[in-house]
């Protein structure tokens, strides 16, 4: 090829790359699914001054739950957990309700004080209403510029973007009624394979608001069974009342992750593997992992070295406490329930279930095994 030529295919190419860099500069991010991940990856890449356009399959935010009440957990990391997500540029305007006291109970009924000198979790709400954490997230990143098209269901991304469409799988499920009490905020739980194979039952109340579920880990089949022996032993041991009372159930999904990664794509919260086995929540994981991800965008950093180096530990001590709690039964989850009262404070009992230890490290791949074909 003659000088001038080549000196020409040289300039066009360069040329094409420079218009190439430029147009992915400017191009949108994209983010597929509007839960707490993926809304904390659009608003920590707007807040960088990102372009990002957010997919949400479903027509409003945080439809599957509903006014569904959670705990937000303070109890798996050794920082307040609104502290934390302030410190990342995430909001915490949403209505909470700290839960410092509440009561468990036994399958014969015993009661134990769970008590914390800082909260244990705050109780915050679900779904598309105003001071939801749902709707609140979506107003933050809607502020900051965030283009949102809800009813927009995206399979696969041509470019760089990070996915978090929530749980694939069922390897738990919570199923109750939301309704409307007079009783005060506070949080109770029952411990009985009788209620909640494998799991646990819980009253939740908020402003005026209630959430009573069977949270179970098998036994999926006989749910009515579960959630009607949950609302009656409820209501033998405190005497509440359900005034328009709905029928809701979610699900979650838990495995030991290696990568959250998915060819070119990052991948976020409980799409995964971002959830907390033992407890069943994943609200802190599912937020931190959204911010982490975009972080690794914007920096250009290693993602999975990332949320290893804040994550894994507890998320790998969570599974190995599942599979052990699976097998323990009604007289293990008592013994619990003494321990953490003996200590006199459950956020500190259960800062050291979810910490790191010899034995628990060399009992991990066993757990992993059990975990993975429990799934």
């Amino acid at each position: 090829m003659p000088p001038d030529e080549e000196h020409s295919r040289m300039t066009r190419n360069a040329s094409s790359r420079r218009i190439a860099t430029i147009r992915d500069e400017f191009a949108p991010i994209e983010v597929v699914g509007a839960g707490p991940a993926g809304l904390s990856a659009a608003i920590t890449l707007a807040r960088s001054g990102k372009q990002v356009l957010l997919h949400e399959a479903q027509r409003e935010v945080g439809h599957r739950f509903q006014g569904d009440l959670q705990g937000l957990e303070n109890w798996s990391g050794k920082r307040n957990v609104l502290d934390v997500l302030r410190a990342a540029g995430i909001t915490t305007d949403f209505a909470t309700a700290p839960c410092t006291h509440g009561i468990g109970f036994d399958a014969w009924d015993r009661r134990y004080p769970l008590c914390s000198s800082e909260p244990i979790c705050y109780l915050v709400e679900r779904g598309p209403d105003y001071g939801s954490l749902d709707r609140t997230l979506l107003d933050q990143a809607l502020s900051l510029g965030v283009e949102v098209h809800f009813g927009s269901r995206k399979d696969h991304l041509s470019g760089a973007g990070i996915l978090a469409t929530g749980p694939h799988s069922a390897s738990a499920i919570a199923v109750g009624y939301h309704f409307e009490t007079s009783l005060a905020d506070g949080f109770w739980l029952v411990l009985d394979d009788a209620l909640a194979p494998g799991g646990y039952a819980y009253l939740l109340v908020m402003a005026g608001r209630g959430t009573v579920k069977s949270c179970m880990f098998r036994g999926f089949t006989e749910q009515r069974t579960y959630v009607q022996r949950t609302v009656d032993r409820f209501r033998r041991l405190l005497g509440f009342e359900m005034r328009d009372a709905r029928f809701h159930g979610g699900a979650g999904s838990f495995f030991v992750p290696t990568t959250a990664r998915r060819g070119h794509h990052l991948v976020a919260g409980e799409q995964a593997g971002f959830q907390d086995a033992f407890a069943g929540f994943g609200m802190r994981y599912a937020i931190l992992s959204g911010v982490m991800a975009a972080r690794s965008m914007l920096e250009h950093t290693d993602y999975d070295a990332s949320w290893q180096r804040e994550m894994k530990g507890p998320i790998d001590t969570a599974a190995l406490n599942r599979v052990i709690y699976d097998r323990l039964g009604n007289h293990g989850y008592r013994w619990l329930l003494r321990a953490q009262a003996r200590i006199s404070d459950t956020t500190t009992f259960l800062r050291w279930l979810y910490g790191p230890s010899h034995l628990r490290r060399l009992l991990l791949p066993w757990a992993q095994r059990h975990l993975l074909a429990a799934g």
